[in-house]
C-alpha cells in the first residue's frame, strides 16, 4: 500500500514513528511537506506537483499539519481527497476541529458534555456575557491555540472582564469557560483510533499551574479510561468527523467533560507514558480502511 504523510519535518518523532511503523508493516510511505504541493485545479480533473515532479497514486494520506499551516495544508489535503487518496482525518473535520468554538457548539449538540462556554463580540456586552457564565474563576482561551498557549485563568470578575477586553483590543477569537476545580489540574488524554480508545494518560498540572499540557511542564502516567470516559472520547472525536484524535477530558461531578479535540495529536509523550505502539495501530487501522473501501 502507498502511503503519504503530510509533515513539515520527517525528523519528529510523531512522524518518525509512523514511518517507522508503515515500512514494518510493509508499506511504502513518503513524507511529503505541505507547503511544498502545489496545485492544479480545474473541471477536467485534479493534478499535484511536489518539488517539480508529478505526485499521485496514493493509497492514503495522514495528514501532521500544523495549527499554522492549517489553511494551506487542509487545502492540500483536501486535493489529495479529490484525486481519491484517503484520509482518516478529512481537511473538513481538521478544520472543525482547529476552531474551539465551532468544535464546542457541534459537540454541544449532539449532548456531549463540555465546560459550559460563552462567547461574544460587542464590548458593551461583557458583563452580562460573564453573568450568562457565572462567578470566577473563568478560563479564558483563545480560540486558534495549542499546547495550552493562549489559555488563561482568571480568579476575579474584574480580570475576566480586563482580559476580555485586552483580548478584544488586539482583535483576537476567545471563548470564555466555567473552571472545573474539582479536577485539581489533572486531565485525561485518549488517543482515539477508529472506533477505540487504544492508549489514555493522566497528565497533572505543574505546581502553581492549572495547565496539564506535556509542553507546560506537565507530567504523565499512564492510566485506563472508564468505559464513560472511553465512550465520551470516541463521541467527540466521530462528531467531528475524526478517526484519530486525542481527545483532553476532564473530571467533573457531573462526569467526563471534554476540553479539547486535538487532529493531530502527539505521540512521543503518550508513547512513553503508555508504552503502546500507537504509530502501529494508527497504520493498522487506515491500512483496513482503504481494504474496505476498494
Amino acid at each position: 500500500m502507498k502511503f503519504a504523510i503530510l509533515s513539515r519535518n520527517s525528523q519528529l518523532y510523531s512522524t518518525r514513528r509512523l514511518v517507522e511503523a508503515a515500512r514494518g508493516r510493509g508499506h511504502s510511505v513518503r513524507v511529503l511537506d505541505p507547503l511544498r504541493c502545489y496545485m492544479r485545479i480545474a473541471c477536467d480533473g485534479f493534478g499535484m506537483h511536489y518539488k517539480g515532479r508529478p505526485v499521485s497514486g496514493y493509497d492514503a494520506v495522514l495528514p501532521r499539519i500544523g495549527a499554522s499551516v492549517t489553511r494551506y495544508g487542509t487545502a492540500v489535503l483536501r486535493q489529495f481527497e479529490l484525486m481519491g487518496s484517503f484520509s482518516p482525518n478529512p481537511s473538513d473535520a481538521i478544520l472543525r476541529a482547529r476552531d474551539k468554538l465551532r468544535a464546542h457548539q457541534l459537540l454541544a449538540a449532539q449532548g456531549i458534555g463540555l465546560p459550559a462556554t460563552v462567547f461574544g463580540d460587542n464590548p458593551d456586552d461583557t458583563a452580562d456575557l460573564l453573568s450568562m457564565l457565572g462567578p470566577p474563576p473563568h478560563v479564558i482561551k483563545l480560540t486558534e491555540g495549542t499546547q495550552g498557549a493562549g489559555v488563561m485563568l482568571t480568579e476575579k470578575l474584574s480580570a475576566s472582564r480586563s482580559v476580555v477586553e485586552a483580548l478584544r483590543g488586539l482583535y483576537a477569537n476567545f471563548v470564555v469557560q466555567e473552571f472545573i476545580g474539582e479536577a485539581q489540574g489533572a486531565d485525561l488524554r485518549c488517543f482515539v483510533v477508529g472506533d477505540r480508545v487504544v492508549a489514555c494518560m493522566r497528565r497533572q498540572a505543574p505546581e502553581g499551574d492549572f495547565r496539564s499540557n506535556l509542553h507546560r511542564g506537565g507530567s504523565a502516567e499512564v492510566a485506563e479510561a472508564s468505559a464513560e470516559e472511553a465512550a465520551t472520547a470516541v463521541r467527540a472525536a466521530q462528531g467531528l468527523g475524526l478517526e484519530i484524535a486525542g481527545v483532553d477530558l476532564i473530571a467533573s461531578q457531573r462526569g467526563p467533560l471534554v476540553l479539547e479535540v486535538n487532529s493531530t495529536p502527539g505521540l512521543e509523550g503518550i508513547e512513553q507514558a503508555t508504552g503502546r505502539g500507537i504509530a502501529e495501530a494508527i497504520i493498522d487501522h487506515i491500512a483496513g480502511r482503504v481494504i474496505s473501501r476498494q
